[in-house]
């Protein structure tokens, strides 16, 4: 059985990138606006182990928010040595972190190669030109195919970042984008829709009229097609949606766009009920299904939506989770 797998997230705001992209403003997403120092990643690292699991698990390190292969070496380096001693220990397995594809060379990875990184994700966002000089990225698509050509063949686990509704981007395009990092052989993704957060320049067009973001049902709707594609692939979707601090949603920094504190949910909610629709023949007044138990609630659905669309069409709905049935199969049996 896989070890379950833990992050411990120790965010970076900005640090190191000279770049403003329309979307952006870190603070009011982390909650952060100065990088922590040593002793607070120590703190950090020490109040989640504590919550943690002591046994069978896997937890690594993830440095995530900035440009983290920007800052000089030499800083780097203070953030990882922070973390050796618990590599040392058994009490963490690994280090990832997220950087831009434009700050990757091979004396970059060999140094994280050293210091234990075994997971390096990119912020690609998009694999679209235009959409990539609207968002103010400052790299270009041949950035991201030979970033993670280099940490592929150096032997990390790749993962690619994507987000869906900027600037100029369309539901091709986000398709085009997913169907291009499959092809690069990532490992893993995750997925962003777009929000129009305060203090940024996506604000500023918003006002202006001239930005509509993606509606809740929009996002949802391509983000379960993502998922379709990642995971037919053997793509590993690690997360879609953002997870911010209680301040971005209740202190009134998200100006539009489509949050929401179960996204994700959401999604596997959608993904579910196109396959059961597309399973659902024949007559009965029963309608059962098995699924595995990890997927369980998500068939039934976010407050149970799945569960209550078929008992609309069976007077009993059953569902069973069943540990011999893959992670993403089921059995359907109607009578």
């Amino acid at each position: 059985m896989k070890r379950p797998h833990f992050n411990i997230p120790v965010f970076i705001p900005e640090l190191a990138c000279p770049f403003r992209c329309v979307y952006c403003n870190q603070y009011n997403i982390s909650g952060r606006c100065a990088p922590p120092d040593p002793g607070q990643v120590i703190n950090i690292i020490e109040d989640h182990l504590l919550t943690l699991p002591t046994e069978g698990r896997t937890v690594e390190v993830a440095f995530f928010g900035g440009s983290f292969t920007g800052l000089a070496m030499e800083q780097q380096n203070i953030y990882l040595d922070l973390v050796q001693n618990y590599i040392d220990s058994g009490l963490i397995q690994g280090i990832r972190l997220s950087t831009r594809p434009d700050y990757i060379s091979a004396s970059i990875l060999h140094n994280l190669k050293k210091k234990r990184v075994r997971a390096i994700e990119l912020g690609a966002q998009s694999l679209d030109e235009e959409v990539l000089a609207m968002a103010g990225r400052g790299h270009k698509v041949e950035d991201v195919v030979q970033a993670t050509k280099i940490i592929r063949e150096a032997g990390f686990e790749t993962g690619l970042q994507m987000m869906t509704g900027l600037p100029g981007d369309t539901t091709e395009k986000s398709l085009t984008t997913a169907h291009k990092i499959i092809s690069l052989g990532a490992d893993t993704v995750r997925i962003y829709p777009t929000l129009v957060i305060e203090d940024t320049d996506l604000a500023y067009l918003y006002r202006q009229g001239k930005y509509h973001p993606q509606t809740l049902e929009e996002a949802t709707g391509l983000c379960a097609e993502l998922f379709v594609l990642f995971n037919e692939a053997g793509v590993n979707v690690l997360r879609m949606g953002l997870h911010p601090s209680e301040t971005f949603y209740d202190g009134g920094s998200l100006l539009a766009g489509p949050f929401h504190p179960a996204f994700g949910e959401l999604v596997m909610t959608k993904v579910w009920k196109h396959r059961i629709e597309k399973a659902l023949s024949g007559k009965g007044n029963t309608v059962e299904l098995q699924v595995h138990p990890s997927q369980l609630n998500a068939a039934i659905g976010h407050k149970a939506a799945n569960k209550k669309w078929l008992a609309e069409k069976f007077q009993r709905v059953v569902f069973i989770s069943h540990t011999d049935i893959e992670k993403y199969d089921f059995s359907i049996n109607i009578y």
